[in-house]
Parts: structure tokens; C-alpha cells; sequence
């Protein structure tokens, strides 16, 4: 039984598409490169994936969509595995265009259950001959001539701004494709940022786990210098490229303090915090998995220090209060809304 997607799987099927230079962007199996008949470029947004990449060492890596050290027209073919983000789509095209010299076979593979036949709308308009050449595996694949290739991509070009406000202070938040809640302050977060300003955090070295555009960090900051007390330091985690990006535009613009770690998790993270905040995810693609967000809170009471708070925000209907109770200690709901529910739990102290 193999353990590649079924969009890695579909790839292989059409070997044809694999003769030349190839460059595969949205890569989230490493297997799949050891079954390619030559080595190419591999992209993927995924940190976690990036790094399980490295053994592959004859191939180009390329976390996310920075395009430093990569050349124009350098690919006879590129296959773009379908992002879950429609928005992003449209992203990892204009990477194609660029990496494809003129002439180069483009191609797009995707899952029914994930949108394909809407995400082949948005192909076409990019690559005119674009044309369903398979159907396998719940998947489709669909190819077309890169005829306008593009001289450039750069991924400041699609990065865009959005002020934010709440409790009175406002902050400018980068965004782009693919990142959650992009373009506005999502109501999980807005409640999580009214209830730091009600119940400030007990300490000033903090980290924001599943940080996304750096909205919590940058907010926090702002709003310490606003009411006379000092910024402190937080630090943000995440796993998708994009983010880490935005994150780091964000900080910058703000002047706020901190390290943004490209990280699957907290596995590969050293250091203590007095606090963590986070609004994780709870989502693979479409379905509901709360999966990442309990191994979090598995891992993160050996990042606090003793006494050290957790403050989450989550849908109230995820099983989550259990847990911080088991793992990290004395749970509280600060504050609750419809929809969402604000947990504090203290690091249980050494006896």
C-alpha cells in the first residue's frame, strides 16, 4: 500500500509529464522525490515537510514562495499540486510562469473533495490550452503550454496591508495568500485580544504558538507601550511559509520585538516563556482535526516556566479544557462567547 497522496500517486501514473528539468511546487510527501526518474526543485510551505525534505540532498529545496537563488525559465516542467487555499492558487501559477521557461508544460493536480474543478477554472484563465489530460484516484490533472512566461515573482508584490484595531490600539497587519484570516481580524482572536487587555498576561517574554501574520505579537506590544508599561518580547511559531513571511512584515512595520520561527510544532524549539498564547488551528484542509492543537498541549508545559500561563482561545465546543487541565494544570474560562471560549491554565508549580 503506498503512503504518497493520491496527487503524488497521479503524478507518477503520468510519467510523461517528468521528462526535463522539473520543478514540483506544493510538494507534501518526500517520498515522492525519491520515486522521480532525475532530481529537480521541490517546493513546499509546510516547515515540517521542508525538513523531511532535507535528505534528498541532489534536489533544489525552496521553502514557500521567496524566490532568492531561483532562475527564470530554468524548468521544462512544472507541476503545481493544488494549495488548499483557492486565493493561493493563483500564487503558485504565477511561480509556474516564472519557473517555466517558454514553451514548458504547466500542470495542476488536485482532489475532487478539495476543489479541483474550481481550481481548473482559475488554470485555464491563467494558461489558455489548458486541458484535462487524466482523471484518477478521486483526482484530475490538467496541462497546458506555458506561452507568457514571467521575468520575475516576487512575493512582496502580493503582500497587502490591514489595519486592525481593538481595545483602542491599532496595528497593521500583513497578509497573503493562503494565510489564515487574511484581510481581517478573525472573531476567535478579536475576543482573545479584548480579554489580554481585561486580564493582562503575568509575564513579558511570551510566545505565540500557531502565530499566523503576527497579529497577537504585534497587538500585545502596542498595546503595553499604550498603556505606559514596556513592550516586552514575543515570539511567534508557525508552520506554513506564508505566515513566517507576513509574521516578519508585520513585526517590522509595528517595531515590535521577537524571533519568527518556521517550526511544525514545538519539537524542534529550545527556550522557556512565561507565557504562551495561541489560537490554533483546528482544520486539515477540510475536515476538523484537533490533532496538532492537543500535541501542543502534550509539549508546551516543558516551555513554560514554572508558574508560567497558557492563554487559548478556541471554538467551545473542542475538547481542549481536559487536556490543559492533565497536562499543564488548574484550567479557567475567562471569558466565553456563541462560538468561542478563552482558557487561562497555570503551569503547575515544582513540588
Amino acid at each position: 500500500m503506498s503512503s504518497l497522496p493520491n496527487t503524488h500517486e497521479v503524478l507518477l501514473r503520468n510519467s510523461q509529464l517528468l521528462e526535463g528539468r522539473v520543478a514540483l511546487l506544493g510538494v507534501s510527501a518526500p517520498e515522492l522525490l525519491q520515486r522521480c526518474p532525475s532530481a529537480g526543485l521541490a517546493m513546499t510551505e509546510h516547515a515540517g515537510v521542508y525538513q523531511s525534505l532535507m535528505s534528498c540532498t541532489d534536489w533544489q529545496l525552496c521553502f514557500g514562495y521567496e524566490s532568492e537563488g531561483l532562475q527564470a525559465g530554468s524548468f521544462d516542467s512544472v507541476i503545481v499540486f493544488l494549495p488548499k487555499a483557492r486565493a493561493e492558487l493563483d500564487l503558485r501559477l504565477a511561480m509556474a510562469q516564472f519557473l517555466g521557461r517558454q514553451g514548458a508544460c504547466l500542470v495542476v493536480i488536485g482532489e475532487k473533495k478539495e476543489g479541483v474543478a474550481g481550481g481548473a477554472k482559475q488554470f485555464v484563465q491563467a494558461i489558455p490550452d489548458g486541458l484535462k489530460i487524466d482523471s484518477a484516484r478521486h483526482c484530475q490533472v490538467w496541462a497546458g503550454t506555458n506561452r507568457q512566461p514571467k521575468a520575475t515573482f516576487s512575493l512582496t508584490e502580493y503582500l497587502e496591508w490591514t489595519p486592525v484595531t481593538c481595545a483602542g490600539v491599532e496595528v497593521a497587519v500583513a497578509g497573503l495568500p493562503g494565510v489564515f484570516s487574511e484581510g481581517e481580524l478573525d472573531d476567535g482572536t478579536r475576543l482573545l485580544l479584548d480579554n489580554l487587555a481585561d486580564k493582562p498576561l503575568s509575564g513579558d517574554k511570551v510566545l505565540d504558538f500557531a502565530c499566523g501574520a503576527g497579529v497577537i505579537g504585534a497587538w500585545l506590544q502596542a498595546y503595553r507601550q499604550s498603556t505606559g508599561k514596556e513592550p516586552g518580547v514575543v515570539d511567534g511559531l508557525d508552520v506554513q511559509a506564508q505566515a513566517v513571511a507576513c509574521a516578519k512584515a508585520t513585526y517590522q512595520r509595528a517595531g515590535a520585538r521577537g524571533q519568527i520561527y518556521a517550526l511544525d510544532g514545538l519539537a524542534g524549539l529550545d527556550g522557556h516563556w512565561q507565557a504562551v498564547v495561541t489560537n490554533p488551528p483546528f482544520h486539515t484542509g477540510v475536515r476538523t482535526d484537533t490533532s496538532m492543537t492537543e500535541h501542543f498541549i502534550r509539549q508546551v508545559a516543558r516551555h513554560l516556566v514554572p508558574g508560567g500561563e497558557l492563554r487559548l482561545v478556541a471554538n467551545s465546543f473542542l475538547p481542549y479544557e481536559a487536556l490543559l487541565q492533565q497536562f499543564i494544570g488548574p484550567v479557567q474560562k475567562l471569558v466565553q462567547d456563541k462560538r468561542f471560549t478563552v482558557y487561562r491554565a497555570f503551569q503547575r508549580l515544582p513540588r
